[in-house]
Protein backbone atom coordinates (compact mmCIF):
# COMPACT_ATOMS: atom_id res chain seq x y z
CA UNK A 1 0.00 0.00 0.00
CA UNK A 2 1.21 3.68 -1.05
CA UNK A 3 0.77 5.71 1.66
CA UNK A 4 0.98 9.91 1.47
CA UNK A 5 1.98 11.67 4.55
CA UNK A 6 -0.19 14.65 5.18
CA UNK A 7 2.69 17.50 7.19
CA UNK A 8 0.29 17.28 10.06
CA UNK A 9 0.87 13.47 10.57
CA UNK A 10 3.76 13.74 10.59
CA UNK A 11 3.84 16.71 12.94
CA UNK A 12 1.64 14.76 15.66
CA UNK A 13 4.33 11.94 14.87
CA UNK A 14 7.21 14.17 15.74
CA UNK A 15 5.59 16.16 19.15
CA UNK A 16 4.94 12.41 21.15
CA UNK A 17 5.45 8.99 20.86
CA UNK A 18 1.86 8.85 19.06
CA UNK A 19 -0.49 6.72 17.40
CA UNK A 20 0.70 8.22 14.47
CA UNK A 21 4.42 7.67 15.02
CA UNK A 22 3.84 4.00 15.69
CA UNK A 23 1.79 3.45 12.61
CA UNK A 24 4.34 4.69 10.35
CA UNK A 25 7.32 2.39 12.13
CA UNK A 26 5.45 -0.79 12.96
CA UNK A 27 2.99 -0.74 9.71
CA UNK A 28 4.67 -2.17 6.73
CA UNK A 29 3.17 0.25 3.94
CA UNK A 30 5.28 2.28 1.72
CA UNK A 31 5.00 5.98 3.02
CA UNK A 32 5.85 9.15 1.20
CA UNK A 33 6.20 12.66 1.81
CA UNK A 34 6.66 14.92 -0.94
CA UNK A 35 10.29 16.91 -0.65
CA UNK A 36 8.13 20.70 -1.67
CA UNK A 37 6.87 20.10 1.67
CA UNK A 38 10.18 19.85 3.78
CA UNK A 39 9.82 23.59 3.69
CA UNK A 40 6.43 23.59 5.52
CA UNK A 41 7.74 21.09 7.87
CA UNK A 42 10.80 23.16 8.89
CA UNK A 43 8.40 26.20 9.29
CA UNK A 44 6.72 24.17 12.30
CA UNK A 45 10.00 23.26 13.70
CA UNK A 46 9.56 25.44 16.64
CA UNK A 47 6.16 24.77 17.46
CA UNK A 48 7.14 21.10 17.33
CA UNK A 49 10.01 21.77 19.84
CA UNK A 50 7.62 23.49 22.13
CA UNK A 51 5.07 21.32 22.44
CA UNK A 52 7.39 17.97 22.57
CA UNK A 53 9.34 19.65 24.61
CA UNK A 54 12.67 18.06 23.34
CA UNK A 55 15.93 19.43 22.41
CA UNK A 56 16.84 20.12 18.63
CA UNK A 57 19.37 17.26 18.79
CA UNK A 58 16.48 14.78 19.77
CA UNK A 59 14.10 16.60 17.34
CA UNK A 60 16.56 15.50 14.15
CA UNK A 61 17.03 11.96 15.80
CA UNK A 62 13.23 11.50 15.64
CA UNK A 63 13.16 13.24 12.46
CA UNK A 64 15.62 10.94 11.14
CA UNK A 65 14.03 7.99 12.42
CA UNK A 66 10.71 8.95 11.07
CA UNK A 67 12.08 9.31 7.88
CA UNK A 68 13.77 5.89 7.43
CA UNK A 69 10.34 4.49 7.06
CA UNK A 70 9.34 7.04 3.60
CA UNK A 71 9.99 7.93 0.47
CA UNK A 72 10.80 11.60 -0.66
CA UNK A 73 8.61 12.56 -3.66
CA UNK A 74 10.55 14.78 -5.73
CA UNK A 75 9.43 17.63 -7.34
CA UNK A 76 9.98 16.71 -10.99
CA UNK A 77 7.56 13.84 -10.27
CA UNK A 78 4.81 16.24 -8.72
CA UNK A 79 5.40 18.80 -11.84
CA UNK A 80 3.22 17.02 -14.24
CA UNK A 81 0.29 16.52 -11.71
CA UNK A 82 0.07 20.10 -10.17
CA UNK A 83 -1.72 21.88 -12.55
CA UNK A 84 -4.65 18.37 -12.46
CA UNK A 85 -4.02 18.57 -8.35
CA UNK A 86 -4.69 22.50 -8.13
CA UNK A 87 -8.17 21.96 -10.11
CA UNK A 88 -9.48 19.25 -7.83
CA UNK A 89 -7.84 20.87 -4.16
CA UNK A 90 -6.71 24.15 -5.18
CA UNK A 91 -10.21 26.44 -4.20
CA UNK A 92 -10.54 24.44 -1.10
CA UNK A 93 -6.52 24.40 0.07
CA UNK A 94 -3.65 25.88 -2.01
CA UNK A 95 -1.46 24.17 0.38
CA UNK A 96 -2.57 20.91 0.11
CA UNK A 97 -2.59 20.80 -3.58
CA UNK A 98 1.27 18.97 -3.20
CA UNK A 99 -0.49 16.46 -1.47
CA UNK A 100 -3.14 15.56 -3.96
CA UNK A 101 -0.46 16.01 -7.13
CA UNK A 102 2.00 13.63 -5.04
CA UNK A 103 -1.43 11.04 -5.04
CA UNK A 104 -2.26 11.32 -8.27
CA UNK A 105 1.66 10.57 -9.43
CA UNK A 106 1.52 7.41 -7.67
CA UNK A 107 -0.95 4.97 -8.88
CA UNK A 108 -2.97 3.49 -5.99
CA UNK A 109 -2.07 5.71 -2.85
CA UNK A 110 -4.26 7.46 -0.47
CA UNK A 111 -3.48 10.16 1.68
CA UNK A 112 -3.62 9.91 5.76
CA UNK A 113 -4.15 13.13 6.83
CA UNK A 114 -6.34 14.31 9.58
CA UNK A 115 -7.56 17.47 7.88
CA UNK A 116 -11.59 17.41 6.79
CA UNK A 117 -11.02 19.43 3.84
CA UNK A 118 -8.96 16.83 1.82
CA UNK A 119 -12.81 14.88 1.82
CA UNK A 120 -14.40 17.56 -0.04
CA UNK A 121 -12.85 16.21 -3.17
CA UNK A 122 -13.88 12.80 -4.41
CA UNK A 123 -10.66 12.22 -6.61
CA UNK A 124 -8.34 10.53 -3.86
CA UNK A 125 -8.76 8.83 -1.19
CA UNK A 126 -7.96 10.02 2.48
CA UNK A 127 -8.12 8.29 5.60
CA UNK A 128 -8.34 9.88 8.85
CA UNK A 129 -5.74 8.28 11.75
CA UNK A 130 -8.70 6.28 12.82
CA UNK A 131 -9.66 5.20 9.69
CA UNK A 132 -6.00 4.20 9.33
CA UNK A 133 -6.37 2.35 12.11
CA UNK A 134 -9.30 0.39 11.63
CA UNK A 135 -8.09 -0.26 7.72
CA UNK A 136 -4.63 -1.96 9.16
CA UNK A 137 -6.74 -3.85 11.56
CA UNK A 138 -5.09 -2.07 14.72
CA UNK A 139 -8.57 -0.65 16.64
Amino acid sequence: MKVIIDTNILISALIKNSVSRQLIKEFSANFYYPEISLNELKKHKELVLKKSGISEFEYRGVLFDLFKYMIIITKERLFTKIQEADYIIGNIDKNDVVFIAAALSLPNSIIWSNDKHFKKQKKVKVFTTNEMLKLFKLK
